[in-house]
């Protein structure tokens, strides 16, 4: 199976199959696009022609290169056209019996070494292959859409694969700019298998109404860097694909956070399936168009819920990186602050932080010299919460413990003025358990500042049911004197960032433990394949897996979900002080400083 594979036909010529098929004459291969539909391979030619000719104005590729890709690429009707094929892709609807159909013809037209791919993503590639008179010339080769430029490239070996078939396409990938994964025959593979079970778990929380497909989506997009938020990614892949990908997934695991949310059902089957159709979870200006408008879900322009309370002055309760953080953000907001440590020495220390931090920005000339000084001077270091007499809205950024945040907040009822708005940035506990250490749980809000607090731009606002509208007014309009973006979400655990993020992370690391994919291979894929900012051990490893576990843990035991039980993988290393780049060992090791 020694073989270049300079003819290669792509048999499906949808939006993946003409992605597939530009990369590959780009790249100087001979391709047949073949389908059924003559408007598709019309529609594929003219693809083509206006892709090349954008990257010809772009300047990445010449006039010449342009006009040799398209004479590389030829349409056909019939699957007769892969006869000469030493590579035949096919990107066919994910049907077993439309696939099945495909190889079967396939079997008795290519040659005996040609290598047959499935570009499926929920399918079985053994079953497909067992189909097949050579089994063990078929795998899958899974892109990415938009195929052109997305980098990785999944290669999906079954337990009939022939090694020289999956080097040959490896090679391939390579040779096409790609970053190829090499993955075991399991539905959603490495990078879907991930992300669709997040991308349900999204719809599920939007389909009980616990946050708005706004809030979600910019949750996710400004809390984690993400490039879209999950509502309107499923818009992108199409809800229907979304679904039957779940389905196949739920169907080997039995994982309850893999079975498909009924929205997505009821979606689907109201021909509401995303962009495609001009209407999924967000109403779009066409069928296939990709602009939002608004509909009647869409939230009013500046509405609000009725007026706040008057805020000047901010006190902020804790001495650690999050404490200072968040006084840094209001007194560069304009409030006067009181950073109150447990004494004055760790308040003094802390104001130092804040200094070293405005020294940065100034340095790097992000802020002026005047700015920086005026900035510090709004700050005032107390030893004691007795300094926070007069402030109009105090928050607490101490030990994520619920006695210790209880605690303190028996204090601050005592310590603040009636009327004064009392905040816990909490990321895992139950606000209102917090809110009853006080004679006035309608003052206590949540406000989850994300880590560093000065860079990141979300907080999620946590109401409880017993929190006065005035209140999540005055939060609200605090936020957005400060140029933070707020999200509102009820008092459960994980809000939406953690509840959404973190069994994603646990189901890499069971992918781990099943050994299906390494370490590396998943921070790849979920770089190259979802857009991730981070791997997700390279996430872990900086959020610490300690602090991971505890998260992990909180929403195992409110949702009482068996899929959200922390894997034992992250369990044995912190109960062997593997905690990640803090102890200089984690899913990875670390150099010391």
């Amino acid at each position: 199976m020694d073989t270049p594979l300079s003819t290669i036909a792509v048999v499906g010529l949808g939006t993946m199959g003409t992605g597939i098929a530009e990369v590959l004459a780009l790249a100087g291969r001979e391709v047949i696009g073949i389908d059924i539909s003559e408007a598709a391979a019309l529609g594929a030619v003219a693809s083509l022609e206006a892709s090349t000719a954008r990257a010809v104005g772009r300047g990445r590729i010449t006039e010449e290169e342009r006009a040799a890709a398209l004479a590389r690429f030829r349409t056909a009707d019939t699957l007769q056209a892969a006869a000469d094929a030493e590579l035949v892709i096919e990107v066919v609807p994910e049907s077993y019996e439309i696939k099945q159909q495909v190889f079967r013809e396939l079997d008795a037209i290519v040659s005996p070494t040609t290598i047959l791919a499935t570009g499926t993503n929920a399918l079985s590639v053994t079953r497909l292959a067992a189909e097949s008179q050579r089994p063990e010339r078929v795998l899958g080769l899974h892109f990415f859409n938009p195929a052109p430029a997305m980098k990785l490239v999944e290669v999906v070996s079954s337990v009939l694969t022939a090694p020289p078939a999956v080097e040959a396409v490896t090679t391939l990938a390579r040779e096409l700019g790609k970053e190829p994964v090499a993955v075991g025959d399991r539905p959603g593979f490495v990078a879907d298998g991930l992300l669709f079970g997040y991308l349900n778990q999204a719809a599920a929380m939007y389909e009980a109404n616990y946050a708005s497909r706004e809030d979600i989506d910019a949750a996710m997009k400004l809390g984690c860097g993400l490039p879209m938020g999950p509502l309107a990614l499923l818009d992108l892949i199409g809800i229907d694909t979304a679904r039957t990908v779940l389905e196949a997934m739920y169907a080997e695991s039995h994982d309850r956070l893999h079975a498909p949310a009924p929205i997505l059902g009821q979606l689907s089957s109201a021909g509401l399936t995303g962009r495609k159709a001009g209407r999924g979870f967000y109403t779009y200006d066409a069928p296939g168009g990709q602009d939002v408008v608004p509909d009647a879900l869409t939230p009013a322009a500046g509405a609000e819920a009725g007026a706040g309370r008057a805020v000047a002055s901010v006190g902020v309760a804790g001495s650690g990186t999050m404490a200072s953080g968040i006084a840094e953000v209001f007194a560069k907001a304009g409030y006067g602050v009181v950073l109150a440590a447990r004494t004055q020495e760790k308040a003094d220390l802390a104001k130092g932080r804040i200094a070293k931090s405005l020294e940065r920005s100034v340095s790097k000339g992000r802020l002026s010299a005047e700015a920086r000084d005026e900035t510090l001077a709004r700050i005032t270091a107390a030893g004691s919460l007795d300094a926070f007499a007069e402030v109009d809205l105090a928050v607490e950024a101490v030990a994520e413990d619920l006695e210790i945040k209880q605690q303190l907040f028996a204090s601050l009822d005592k310590a603040c003025r009636p009327g004064a708005v009392l905040a816990t940035t909490t990321s895992s506990l139950p606000v209102v358990a917090i809110a009853r250490a006080t004679a006035r749980p309608e003052d206590v809000i949540g406000m989850h500042f994300f880590n560093p607090a000065p860079a990141m731009k979300l907080v999620e606002v946590v109401r409880t049911v017993l929190t006065a509208d005035d209140v999540h007014a005055t939060v609200r309009a605090v936020c957005a004197k400060i140029r933070k973006h707020p999200v509102d979400c009820g008092d459960r655990a994980g809000f939406i960032v953690n509840a959404l993020l973190f069994p994603y992370l646990n189901n890499a690391i069971k992918m781990v433990e099943e050994h299906y994919a390494s370490l590396d291979d998943i921070d790849a894929a979920m770089k190259l394949g979802g857009g991730y900012p981070m791997g997700p051990f390279e996430l872990l490893d900086v959020v610490g897996l300690d602090v991971s576990l505890a998260i992990e843990k909180v929403l195992h035991r409110e949702f009482r979900d068996p899929g959200l039980a922390p894997a034992p993988l992250l369990e044995h290393l912190v109960a062997a002080g593997c905690l990640g780049r803090k102890t200089g060992r984690g899913f990875r090791e670390y150099a010391r400083r």
